[in-house]
């Protein structure tokens, strides 16, 4: 299950802390993380928030950026932050998406990544 910064219990990774401490502290909207470890080799982590503009998606992102340069993290890949619809940032085991919610709600990425996984085994 997806957790929210308010609710996520042990966070398995500095990272991951930080990740989630600089984006609250950029007052992104609707924090979700997803473990998605065993489910993907992307990496282990997808987190994903809003921004409640293409300013603030851009904020949110390069605020992100330094935290995790700044906390040793290295220098994250990133992707469509000129535009600021969708932000995607590549930090290694983590991945973090900054939508503006519109975009957000139209790729439903939680609901991709949060279904159940299927048994190796099932019959049809």
């Amino acid at each position: 299950m997806p957790s929210t910064v308010g609710n996520s219990g042990s966070i398995a990774s500095p990272a991951l802390r930080t990740v989630l401490d600089s984006l609250d502290d950029s007052k992104a909207e609707n924090i979700v993380s997803i473990d998605i470890q065993g489910k993907s080799s992307l990496g282990d982590y997808m987190v994903i928030a809003s921004g409640r503009s293409n300013r603030h998606v851009a904020a949110v992102a390069d605020h992100l950026l330094k935290a995790l340069k700044e906390g040793g993290f290295g220098t994250a890949r990133v992707e469509g932050l000129p535009g600021a619809d969708w932000v995607l940032i590549d930090a290694g085991d983590i991945i973090v998406h900054v939508f503006r919610p519109e975009v957000r709600e139209f790729y439903n990425l939680e609901k991709m990544w949060m279904a159940p996984d299927l048994e190796e085994e099932t019959v049809h």
